[in-house]
């Protein structure tokens, strides 16, 4: 069993990972840049090493330093979390070697999954559908344009090496396909040190539904049902649920029973996660995540299994506490990132130290958190702060709920995509379930945002009741259009204003 675990990653993911860890027993070992120094999951950790510049590459990505700071605390296996080098192979063959337990798939099958074109052909061979394109590399534009026209546009470069929505560029016609390419190479080289592409026919309104797998040592595949991931603006997904709404019972076995095939054909091993584009009431393969996923709280959530625990056990040659006939879905259940990014200035990342923090509470409301008032959120990493999820016995009852405790939510001091979430869950497409991957930018969510929002409404209504000289009851009816506070003007004469803004409550003011 392992005894000694090093927790290769930071934030909330690492927080999480060390509350599982800790439960079994384990001693949990963090690892902290000089950017984190007075970071909050250091004090997750039982022991904790500096491990670097502030920059990823002179810290979290840098497998050495990680490797030689495994061995100077004595640990006997590490567990990635997600990002970094969660998906490397190269890391992953470096802890085998360095006589360390890589908690997650064996390098052969990480870098099978870790490849597109190559998961690509193994889904294909394992007869699970995949979407339409070409399983190879694009050497030019010349190549790509034959590509095209056969697939017909619109069409979409990928990174063979990418993931996280980086490295992917949508091409609508011919003449963009030069600045396409370039484009989407020159960012696979820099985010993958790999440049290559392949071409992949654009579905349009589709859906993105995922199926969380876990196989056991001894080849025993399990599937926990599947999340919906539809919502994301950059092909980066902002909020996920489970079950996905859009699906029937038979479509759901159906799908599930799919990604654990694929997955046993590879040879795979531990958690990993088959992402599906559902289009026309078909299902295709898009790629494979062979790492936690960001949004596994929601699946814990309906299902009541700790996937960590899971993954841990696997890593140590025991298999999985549960069974597939005891794997039930309980309710549903929904998870809101909030990231440090201001979405009227297209999600530009928000930097800075956090100087009020709430988090929200309540039956059936988790926070998964990696900030805390005095925290300083750095420019060089991931800008999530924190994941909320809400469960319930239906889908309705999940939006409602999420709506308020998304309200009640504060983070001061930094810029969030707090106000996004509620712009999003008052959106009528939204709350019936009619979701698709490019519907942010379809809705012109945040352009609206910019427009007449809450405030601007209540502000109007205020404006309006004083001009027509109504009177103070007119403007206590007023008020209550919204629960914003009323603007600083509007209560001028008051003998509790102390000042300008600094008199209105800050319960909303990020």
């Amino acid at each position: 069993m392992i005894r000694r675990l090093l927790i290769a990653n930071r934030g909330e993911i690492a927080i999480r990972i060390a509350r599982t860890a800790r439960e079994m027993g384990i001693t949990c070992i963090g690892v902290y840049s000089e950017a984190d120094r007075d970071a909050l999951h250091r004090k997750a950790m039982d022991e904790t090493v500096e491990i670097g510049g502030p920059l990823p590459a002179d810290s979290y990505l840098n497998a050495r330093n990680l490797l030689k700071a495994a061995k100077g605390m004595r640990a006997d296996a590490v567990h990635p979390g997600y990002g970094f080098l969660s998906e490397s192979a190269g890391f992953a063959e470096a802890c085998k070697e360095a006589g360390l337990v890589f908690i997650g798939p064996d390098p052969k099958a990480m870098s099978l999954s870790g490849d597109k074109i190559a998961s690509r052909k193994a889904m294909r061979a394992a007869g699970v559908p995949v979407t339409p394109g070409m399983d190879r590399v694009v050497r030019s534009v010349d190549e790509a344009g034959e590509i095209a026209a056969r697939l017909g546009y619109p069409v979409m470069f990928k990174a063979t090496a990418g993931g996280g929505g980086i490295g992917m560029s949508r091409v609508d016609r011919s003449s963009d396909l030069r600045a396409a390419f370039e484009s989407a190479q020159s960012v696979a080289r820099a985010n993958f040190g790999n440049p290559d592409l392949f071409l992949e026919k654009y579905i349009e309104r589709a859906r993105h539904v995922e199926v969380q797998v876990l196989v056991g040592r001894r080849g025993r595949g399990l599937h926990f049902g599947e999340r919906e991931c539809s919502v994301q603006r950059r092909h980066q997904k902002l909020v996920e649920e489970t079950p996905a709404a859009c699906l029937t019972p038979v479509q759901r076995r159906r799908l599930c029973e799919t990604a654990v095939k694929g997955f046993l054909r590879i040879g795979y091993r531990n958690a990993g996660t088959a992402e599906f584009l559902f289009h026309g009431g078909r299902f295709t393969f898009n790629e494979i995540n062979a790492r936690l996923q960001v949004e596994h709280p929601i699946t814990e959530m309906v299902t009541l299994v700790d996937l960590v625990r899971q993954q841990i056990l696997v890593a140590s040659g025991l298999d999985p506490e549960v069974s597939q006939n005891e794997i039930h879905g309980h309710g549903h259940a929904m998870e809101c990132r909030i990231n440090a990014e201001d979405p009227l200035r297209n999600f530009l990342p928000s930097p800075g130290r956090i100087v009020g923090y709430r988090e929200p509470a309540g039956h059936g409301v988790r926070v998964d958190s990696g900030i805390a008032v005095g925290s300083v959120v750095p420019p060089f990493y991931d800008p999530l702060l924190a994941k909320v999820i809400v469960r319930g016995r239906t889908r309705p009852e999940v939006v409602d709920r999420m709506a308020r405790t998304v309200a009640d939510f504060e983070v001061l001091g930094v810029k969030t995509n707090l106000p996004f979430h509620e712009a999003l869950f008052r959106e009528r497409a939204f709350q019936r379930g009619d979701l698709w991957t490019t519907m942010i930018s379809d809705l012109r969510i945040v352009e609206r945002m910019q427009g007449r929002g809450p405030r601007e409404e209540r502000i109007a209504a205020i404006a309006a009741a004083l001009a027509a000289g109504r009177g103070p009851e007119a403007l206590a009816r007023a008020l209550p259009l919204q629960r914003l506070p009323p603007p600083a003007w509007a209560l001028a004469g008051r003998k509790d204003l102390h000042g300008g803004a600094d008199a209105i409550p800050h319960h909303r003011r990020r």
